[in-house]
């Protein structure tokens, strides 16, 4: 019995070693992510001007951002591979989304010389780059919902809608620095640029809410820089402009230079939390190590020295024996108490992770439940996204329902119940 028990203890303690050691790898795999969606992210604004311009504009900036794109990918195909290796830990549906990405990698090639050769628009080209973004972002959130860590949840849920903010604002960078290289202002343009400002405000606010204070502190004191309130004035400019008139294309590489640098200090903060992050994990494991240590170590002090009256009985059925008082354990000896506290220590944290990792698998959970129903509206009902979400927030209003109950109730009816005459939903009964 104390064997098996001893068993168990140990192989739940290397269990635990081994989840750290697999979270550890999806962190690095989650920071080279990042940096892939950074490069392309600025490829995807150089290509905008570029075809805007009708090739004027950002053709030497734009090679330079493939070049920098690159090698990252190589990187990003290595560590794909090393997830599909026995014992990596990768699960089924990680796999699954990894694969859809590579899929769209090995397509980026080809979206590259048809905008060599400008073969497509500039709308087409960011549209084809921000699905390949929305697939390596869709990876990122996977990753950030397979912890079972609480610190690291708190940590990967701010990194993971500061990414989502990011590249909301890489979108406007380059809507924007398309609409003011064509030269003439265009109302669907505007509102996509009004739609991703909110958007951006949405992720940002959840991204403060669950980042550590020193790094909310470095991101409010951006918002006072004069970088900032430039950005402002360039967004009113673009955004009341009335459809039709001219715009001042000269102020294509300043908007796209200003957006830049915004998304610069977004960058550097995501590489911070990564950062955290890692050594975050590095501390858990070598605590983890030690508790092994520690496991094994009393494990093997109970199997040496045995608590006194485990033959107790043996001896009382003897006839050659006589009751007697057990002999005291040696002072370096451990009892069974010290086992039954390694276990409650053991069940006590994890207790106290499951409830910090509560809200964070929540926040999580209703992001993507919220952005799957948005995804509902906008495909039956040909909404915009900024429309969509505005038409759950007022049936959450109007109903007085959480916003994440809406969501999971649009998710629910089935197609019929949509009216494409008035594109809205009927009653359901």
């Amino acid at each position: 019995m104390q064997q098996t028990l001893s068993l168990l203890v140990l192989r739940a303690k290397q269990l635990d070693l081994d989840g750290i050691r697999h979270l550890t790898d999806r962190v690095e795999l989650v920071g080279t992510i990042g940096r892939l969606i950074h490069a392309l992210q600025h490829e995807r604004g150089a290509s905008s001007i570029y075809l805007a311009s009708a090739g004027q504009q950002f053709a030497a900036e734009r090679q330079a951002a493939v070049g920098a794109s690159q090698p990252i990918e190589s990187q990003i195909r290595q560590r794909f591979l090393a997830q599909a290796q026995p014992g990596a830990g990768a699960t089924s549906a990680t796999l699954s989304l990894m694969a859809w990405v590579l899929l769209d990698l090995d397509a980026l090639e080809t979206l590259r010389q048809q905008i060599d050769q400008r073969q497509m628009g500039a709308h087409d080209a960011v549209a084809a780059y921000s699905r390949l973004i929305a697939g390596a972002v869709e990876l990122i959130f996977h990753l950030a919902e397979a912890t079972g860590d609480a610190g690291m949840s708190r940590l990967l849920v701010a990194l993971v809608h500061l990414v989502q903010g990011k590249e909301y604002a890489g979108q406007e960078r380059a809507v924007g620095a398309q609409l003011l290289a064509s030269g003439q202002s265009e109302d669907p343009a505007q509102q996509r640029v009004v739609q991703l400002i909110d958007a951006q405000d949405r992720c940002l606010s959840t991204f403060e809410e669950f980042a550590e204070p020193e790094v909310r502190a470095r991101w409010q004191q951006h918002q006072l820089t004069p970088n900032v309130a430039q950005l402002e004035r360039l967004r009113r400019t673009l955004c009341t402009t009335r459809p039709g008139a001219a715009l001042d294309a000269a102020l294509s590489p300043i908007w796209f230079d200003t957006c830049s640098e915004r998304m610069a200090v977004m960058g550097a903060i995501e590489e911070a939390l990564v950062n955290a992050l890692r050594q975050h994990g590095q501390a858990r494991l070598q605590a983890a190590q030690q508790e092994l240590q520690d496991a094994e170590s009393l494990l093997q002090k109970l199997r040496d020295n045995p608590p006194p009256h485990t033959d107790a009985v043996g001896r009382f059925f003897r006839a050659d024996s006589h009751p007697e008082a057990p002999p005291l354990l040696s002072r370096n000896a451990p009892s069974e108490s010290d086992l039954e506290a390694l276990l409650r220590t053991q069940s006590e944290r994890l207790a106290a992770m499951e409830a910090e990792l509560d809200k964070a698998r929540r926040t999580l959970h209703e992001r993507k439940i919220i952005e799957r129903a948005k995804g509902v509206l906008m495909s039956r009902m040909g909404l915009t996204e900024e429309a969509a979400f505005r038409a759950l927030q007022k049936a959450s209003m109007d109903h007085n329902r959480r916003l994440l109950d809406v969501a999971e109730a649009t998710l629910a009816l089935p197609d019929f119940v949509f009216s494409q005459e008035n594109r809205t939903p009927k009653r359901s009964g």
